[in-house]
């Protein structure tokens, strides 16, 4: 896919993602407002596994950087690869031998937790992400602040905007966490959304 980040200065690069899970994780980065910028493909680190005498290469699948230049290393697996005593050894030494110039932390990420539906939801609110309108998101979010609903078809028609704007809104502020919903389900007008205190 291609993304702008403001590492890039706005212009767009292709990034190469190895799993849907590993895109997964990325739109989760980029609709972060402190994130800085994003790199694939990374080098390998070197590493050693105790009481093993040849080193070995592990390649991270994702580095973010954030605005304060704080840099994390991730590593996508799915679940039961992540439960085996093989990949949970080499975890930890990994974790152990990323150089300072690399990364300042380094996390692992089960792909399991990102479910077809999530992903579909997370491919659809990045798409609108792009696409920001403040003050149809700030008129949104006033009415969700202040009136009853249950579901996102309730908080649609209490909104003076068009459905279509409406419906837009609200996704932008469910995927910056401000409304909440079930983004294991797919995200529609039936969907019950709620105000993320």
């Amino acid at each position: 896919m291609t993304f702008a980040t403001p590492a890039t200065d706005g212009q767009r690069k292709v990034y190469h993602f190895g799993s849907e899970a590993e895109l997964a994780v990325a739109l989760v980065a980029l609709m972060s407002p402190d994130l800085h910028g994003i790199e694939v493909q990374l080098p390998p680190i070197e590493y050693s596994i105790e009481g093993k005498t040849k080193s070995r290469k592990h390649f991270f699948d994702l580095r973010v950087t954030f605005r304060d230049g704080f840099r994390r290393a991730i590593y996508v697996k799915n679940g039961s690869r992540l439960r085996t005593r093989e990949i949970q050894d080499e975890i930890n030494a990994v974790f152990n031998w990323i150089p300072c110039d690399f990364a300042d932390d380094a996390i692992a990420v089960n792909g399991d937790d990102f479910t077809r539906a999530y992903r579909d939801n997370l491919r659809r609110a990045w798409h609108l992400y792009q696409r920001p309108d403040p003050e149809s998101d700030a008129l949104v979010e006033a009415v969700a602040r202040n009136a009853n609903y249950w579901s996102l078809q309730d908080l649609i028609e209490r909104c003076d905007l068009a459905p279509a704007a409406a419906w837009q809104s609200a996704m932008r502020l469910i995927s910056r966490g401000v409304l909440g919903a079930n983004w294991h389900a797919v995200i529609n007008v039936h969907s019950q959304v709620w105000l993320n205190v």
